[in-house]
């Protein structure tokens, strides 16, 4: 029987974000995997690469991994909710603390962050 607290909830599409040290052995790595780039600094010029700071995004089906080189030094899980705000709610209800919390006054794209009883940082990010 399904408790109360094991209902499904819609977290969207979910990728793996990836501090790496050196952004071209890392996209070298998983591309002997099948992962092909797909967005990233080289290509987004509101979110360019900077000397110090890149980004890659790969994906391989379903599988999305981002890679991040000088932006963070944890691995994070991201989510991408079509509605992060109703989950947040959810969440808040079965008392899930909350690093940041996304607005819920507003509506469209919007952001949250927790971390899981082992410290992992999970990332609830609506894009629309």
């Amino acid at each position: 029987m399904e408790s109360e607290g094991n209902r499904e909830v819609d977290l969207g599409n979910f990728s793996i974000s990836l501090g790496v040290k050196d952004m071209e052995k890392s996209m070298d790595f998983y591309q002997k995997f099948g992962f092909e780039v797909i967005d990233g600094g080289h290509q987004n010029e509101e979110y360019a690469d900077t000397e110090t700071e890149k980004w890659r995004i790969l994906r391989n089906g379903k599988a999305v991994i981002g890679l991040f080189q000088g932006m963070f030094d944890v691995n994070i899980l991201t989510f991408n909710p079509t509605d992060l705000r109703p989950i947040q709610a959810s969440l808040k209800e079965q008392s899930v603390e909350f690093d940041y919390e996304a607005d819920m006054e507003t509506s469209g794209p919007c952001s949250a962050s927790l971390k899981d009883p082992d410290g992992n940082v999970i990332l609830l990010d609506q894009h629309y």
